[in-house]
């Protein structure tokens, strides 16, 4: 071909298609640890997102999510959140607490971005909520902590009961504390406190069977991926056996538990969003404070109390932020 020709030719290519893609943002990508399943964390997950669109990044527009699920195998983690930092991850987001620490386990230099329930600074995540060290930050949810609430609220609501019982999963690394914490807040007011562990979908059944056979029985859920991902039938197992409960989060009382006491689990995935983007913008991790919420949402279910034959205490139902009929 002729210099002339080939001149020609070049200049009848199109040049649009090299300019879009110079002008076509490079994508990050951000890797999603969770120990439990996506339709589990649907809710909180799209919070996330919603987060992450604030800061400017857009799921499949400058950014791209790698999703990694446990389906509450927790001894699955670690092996999931190495994988993710073999990926080379911008950011890795851990929701959930054995998340956060399988992916503390993973990676010292990829950022970690938790949002969690259990307390980070106790469990060995950060040594400082201002000033956090390391690779890590996050949102403590505050989830674990707020149990001596939970037990003078089911208190408040059936005054006559005589033992409550907690439900904890032995599996999960904030289980003791928690349990403590109540048992402690239990003695102050001298409550008589049964503990439940349970694992697995049978030990539900007997450990709530038992509990059901004991006089004036109520219950609390502690927090716990596993206890979250059976969330319908824990409920349906606490009604057939009639036991007063109050859960950690608004979706159990959505699926017909009686109440929840629980800050706002959607705004603290957000605000996980958020520092994601943050960091992808060039912000280190040691100069972002872990966060803590600071509202809480007591919701009730006015029909599921009815079903058992309680009143609700007008006290109560002024406290509530939500009454689901």
């Amino acid at each position: 071909m002729r210099r002339r020709e080939l001149i020609a030719l070049l200049a009848s290519v199109p040049a649009w298609p090299f300019e879009a893609r110079a002008q076509q943002p490079l994508q990050s990508v951000i890797g999603y640890l969770n120990s439990a399943t996506p339709k589990t964390f649907a809710r909180l997950t799209a919070a996330f997102r919603q987060g992450l669109d604030e800061a400017g990044y857009v799921e499949g527009r400058n950014v791209a999510i790698e999703y990694r699920w446990a389906e509450g195998e927790y001894d699955r983690l670690p092996v999931l959140a190495a994988d993710l930092a073999k990926r080379k991850v911008a950011v890795l987001v851990a929701t959930t607490t054995p998340a956060a620490l399988a992916a503390k386990g993973a990676t010292s230099t990829t950022p970690i971005v938790f949002a969690i329930g259990a307390d980070p600074i106790t469990i060995g995540l950060v040594d400082s909520l201002s000033r956090p060290s390391g690779n890590i930050t996050g949102v403590n949810n505050y989830l674990s902590d707020i149990g001596a609430k939970r037990l003078e609220l089911l208190r408040e609501f059936v005054p006559n009961v005589a033992t409550i019982g907690i439900l904890v999963n032995p599996n999960f690394p904030d289980a003791q504390s928690q349990s403590r914490d109540i048992q402690a807040a239990a003695r102050i007011v001298g409550q008589q406190i049964h503990i439940i562990n349970a694992s697995s979908e049978s030990e539900l059944d007997a450990g709530l069977t038992v509990l059901q056979q004991l006089p004036a029985a109520g219950l609390i859920v502690t927090v716990d991926p596993f206890l979250n991902l059976h969330r319908n039938e824990i409920v349906t197992l606490v009604a057939r056996h009639r036991i007063p409960a109050i859960y950690f989060e608004r979706e159990f009382v959505l699926a017909g538990g009686l109440m929840s006491y629980a800050p706002n689990l959607a705004d603290g995935y957000r605000e996980a969003g958020i520092y994601c983007g943050r960091i992808l913008k060039g912000e280190k991790v040691a100069d972002l404070p872990v966060l803590q919420p600071t509202k809480f949402e007591f919701v009730i279910n006015r029909n599921t109390a009815a079903k058992m034959g309680l009143e609700i205490p007008p006290k109560l139902l002024a406290l509530a932020d939500d009454v689901i009929e």
